[in-house]
């Protein structure tokens, strides 16, 4: 069955995280991406190495594993816009397209004849998403724009660490670079909105998502806590600011999550920890009371959670209602049985390795299932099949091409 966007096609400009993590949700959704890259280098993740992904005989591929991660089910085109004949065909390819999706600094594409304003001329159907670390307006938007900087200018690393004073304590950035993916996230949801529009009217419009905004707008409940009291957040470590005990705890052997939600879910953990009392100490006995009496009961638990391993402690949770989880890495997430049972991990056809893990996308549509049908492509593997289908170009014109360096093939 065809993808729900299967009657799209999105010329991808774009490279690194936001732009591809955007353009690769398009395409599990049926969308059809051209993926513009720099002849001999493309997207700058190919060099984002090691990890690589190896052959059969555990040889190294060149695909990095960054790369790969954010690429699937695109086809790749090695085209040099700099060059006017490149610019040429971008322009064609745009006259064909649905959505283009870019993510250049502030006029890096206007000095090409590539910016919005000049391609809805071409196509004034045209959905045209950019995306730059700071928007395209602002005393910030000539800089480049890093998932890193923008963590820490957008507030996120201001609440995400251990306090200062203890171990291991002041900001820290995340495990991944999530101001990137969030806004990739933000990206594709404008992209489906905008087309739905066009859907209406005939009418493309001009995206414009930037990191920083992006940052600042997922930081949720810790942008209220500071807008309703006007004293921003501190960091907590695993602690959550507003739910007690939501947190992880050392075990006798590890550590476990235990995020009780309400006050039935806090009687009922105390009763069979062994700790009953503490769900009728007036401190304790209303989440609104355990916020402000959080530094006396954590230690009180403390030494109660270290008493028991952690699977001993899942299952006696578990079995009474009250939420809590492991701390997995990576090996016991891909081997736990509901992320198995999910089919979060899927193996796809690779033309250099044999084939090539990747991680499932975690939508579910009913009546139109995503296919993940593509492997992240090889550099340059799509050029000629694009510009042979899409623009018509004879075998000559395509030789002619190559040996100007307007466009290259996959090694």
């Amino acid at each position: 069955m065809a993808g729900a966007l299967s009657h799209i096609r999105v010329l991808d400009l774009s490279r690194v995280l936001a732009g591809p993590w955007c353009t690769q949700n398009l395409a599990d959704l049926g969308a059809e991406i051209i993926k513009v890259e720099k002849p001999g280098s493309g997207d700058d993740t190919r060099a984002w190495g090691p990890p690589w992904l190896k052959d059969a005989a555990g040889n190294d591929t060149g695909e990095s594993a960054y790369y790969l991660s954010c690429n699937r089910g695109k086809k790749s085109l090695a085209l040099d816009i700099a060059h006017p004949e490149g610019r040429r065909i971008v322009r064609e390819l745009a006259a064909q397209c649905d959505v283009l999706v870019e993510n250049f600094k502030v006029g890096g594409l206007a000095k090409y004849g590539l910016d919005w304003d000049s391609l809805r001329e071409i196509n004034p159907r045209l959905v045209y998403c950019s995306i730059t670390g700071f928007g395209q307006d602002g005393p910030y938007a000539a800089r480049p724009g890093y998932d890193f900087i923008v963590q820490g200018m957008g507030g996120l690393m201001s609440v995400t660490g251990e306090p200062d004073g203890v171990p291991g304590g002041g900001p820290q950035k995340t495990g991944v670079a999530v101001a990137d993916l969030f806004t990739g996230m933000y990206a594709t949801i404008a992209v489906l909105a905008a087309l739905t529009f066009r859907e209406r009217t005939g009418q493309g419009q001009h995206i414009d998502l930037a990191l920083l905004d992006t940052q600042v707008a997922m930081l949720a409940n810790q942008n209220m806590n500071f807008l309703t009291t006007g004293r921003a957040p501190e960091r907590r470590g695993n602690a959550h600011p507003n739910i007690v005990p939501y947190q992880a705890f050392a075990t006798a052997d590890g550590h476990v999550i235990l995020a009780v939600g309400n006050d039935a879910q806090f009687r009922r953990f105390c009763a069979l920890a062994g700790c009953a009392g503490l769900a009728d100490d007036s401190r304790f006995a209303a989440n609104r009371d355990r916020v402000a009496h959080r530094a006396a009961l954590i230690p009180l638990l403390e030494p109660i959670l270290r008493s028991r391993a952690t699977r001993a402690w899942i299952a006696a949770l578990e079995a009474a209602g009250v939420p809590c989880g492991p701390i997995n890495h990576l090996d016991e997430v891909f081997a736990d049985p509901q992320v198995r049972h999910r089919g979060m991990r899927i193996d796809l056809p690779h033309p250099e390795a044999g084939s090539v893990p990747l991680v499932a996308n975690p939508i579910r549509l009913s009546a139109s299932p995503l296919d993940h049908a593509l492997p992240p492509p090889l550099l340059g593997q799509d050029t000629a099949d694009i510009l042979r289908n899409l623009l018509g170009l004879p075998e000559a014109e395509l030789a002619r091409l190559s040996n100007d360096k307007v466009i290259g093939t996959c090694p």
